[in-house]
C-alpha cells in the first residue's frame, strides 16, 4: 500500500474518531505517523500538531456557530497554557526517542482509562478559582507542546470541574484551548514544521477534516458510550504496543 493511501486511510480513521467522540481521537495521530508512515517520534509529534490545529480550528468554527464556546473561561484557560505549550514544543525536539515514545504511551494509556471510567457527575460551579484554572491550563499546554496531542480527553473534564462549564459547552470551549495551545507549540517548532513531508501530511490533514464530518453522522446512529468503549480499548492496545516497543 502506498504512503499516500496510508496517509488518507489513517487521516480518515482519526477524523472519524474525532467527529464521533468530540475529543481524544487525535491521540492516534502520533502512533499512526510513526508505525504506518515511518515518521520519527519528533517529526510525528510536530506533524500531529499540524493535524490537531487544523481539525480543532475547523471544529471550533462549527461550535462557535452553535453557540457552545465560552470565550471568557476558555481564553483564561488557554492563556495559561501558552508558555508551557511553547516551552514543551521547544523541549520535545531535544528529548531522546525512547523518552518521547514512552511518555506518549503513558498519556495514551491515561486517555483510554478516562474513557473507560464512568463519567463523573457534571455540574455548574458557582465559583471558579483562578489559580486552579491557571494550573490546569498550564499542564494541558505542556502536554500539547511536548507530545503533539490536542488533549481533549484532559481539557473537557478540566473545563467541567475547574472552570465550571456544562458538558456541551466544555466540548466546544476545549476546541478553543486546543487550537491556541497547538498554535503556540507549532510556533516553537517552526523549523521542524518546515522540514515535514507535506506530500504526506497534507493529505492526512484533509482526510481527517473530511472524516470528522462522517464521525458526526456515525455518532447520531451509534451509542456514544459504545463508541467510546471501542475507541478506549483500541487506544489501550496502541499504548501497550508503544510501551513494549520502548522496553524491549
Amino acid at each position: 500500500m502506498s504512503t499516500l493511501v496510508l496517509a488518507l486511510v489513517a487521516g480518515g480513521v482519526i477524523g472519524l474518531s474525532l467527529g464521533a467522540l468530540g475529543g481524544g481521537g487525535s491521540v492516534l495521530a502520533v502512533p499512526a505517523l510513526i508505525y504506518l508512515l515511518g515518521f520519527s517520534p519528533a517529526a510525528a509529534t510536530t506533524a500531529s500538531l499540524v493535524i490537531v490545529t487544523v481539525t480543532s480550528a475547523t471544529a471550533l468554527a462549527a461550535h462557535t456557530r452553535e453557540g457552545t464556546v465560552r470565550w471568557r473561561g476558555g481564553a483564561l484557560f488557554a492563556a495559561a497554557g501558552l508558555v508551557p505549550a511553547a516551552l514543551g514544543g521547544a523541549l520535545s525536539a531535544r528529548l531522546p526517542t525512547t523518552v518521547l515514545t514512552g511518555a506518549f504511551a503513558l498519556v495514551a494509556g491515561l486517555a483510554s482509562y478516562r474513557m473507560l471510567r464512568p463519567s463523573a457527575t457534571r455540574r455548574e460551579e458557582s465559583t471558579v478559582r483562578t489559580s486552579r484554572v491557571a494550573l490546569s491550563g498550564a499542564g494541558l499546554g505542556g502536554v500539547t507542546g511536548i507530545l503533539g496531542v490536542g488533549g481533549g480527553f484532559l481539557a473537557v473534564p478540566a473545563l467541567v470541574n475547574v472552570v465550571g462549564l456544562r458538558m456541551r459547552n466544555a466540548v466546544g470551549t476545549s476546541l478553543l484551548v486546543i487550537t491556541v495551545n497547538s498554535l503556540a507549540a507549532l510556533a516553537a517548532r517552526r523549523g521542524a514544521a518546515e522540514s515535514l513531508d507535506w506530500a504526506v501530511v497534507g493529505p492526512f490533514v484533509a482526510a481527517a477534516v473530511l472524516g470528522a464530518w462522517d464521525g458526526k453522522r456515525l455518532a447520531a446512529k451509534v451509542s456514544g458510550d459504545t463508541l467510546r468503549r471501542i475507541f478506549a480499548w483500541v487506544l489501550l492496545a496502541v499504548a501497550a504496543f508503544m510501551l513494549a516497543d520502548v522496553l524491549v
